[in-house]
């Protein structure tokens, strides 16, 4: 098993920045993929960003290539979203997940098994 404890979100200005944090316990060395998905008020939860436990591979959602990054620190067992210029479209509850498969590039959020619970990010305008 594998617990997951996602932080960071707040209120920020359009145009502000935010980093989000996805800290992993228990049973790490049994998965591949670390992901960031988000969920806005009556709309399904969208994939934001994925990259594997290794570090060297990631994958984006084309609608926040050049603005977020997502990274993990290798001396620890957690995963990052640094997010800038961020916009009012932005708002939503951001969920970071894990799988114990290679999912890079599925995008989809029934590929991972475990789930933060979530972490609200509000973007005024």
């Amino acid at each position: 098993q594998v617990q997951l404890v996602d932080s960071g979100g707040g209120l920020v200005q359009a145009g502000g920045s935010l980093r989000l944090s996805c800290a992993a316990s228990g049973d790490t060395g049994s998965w591949f993929t670390m992901g960031w998905f988000r969920q806005a008020p009556g709309k399904e939860r969208e994939f934001v960003a994925a990259i594997t436990w290794s570090g060297r591979s990631t994958d984006y959602a084309d609608f926040v290539k050049g603005r977020f990054t997502i990274y993990k620190a290798s001396a620890e067992n957690t995963g990052y979203l640094q997010m800038n210029s961020l916009k009012p479209e932005d708002t939503a509850v951001y969920f970071c997940a894990a799988s114990r498969r290679y999912v890079l590039t599925e995008q989809r959020s029934g590929e991972y098994d475990y789930w933060g619970q979530g972490t609200q990010v509000t973007v005024s305008s």
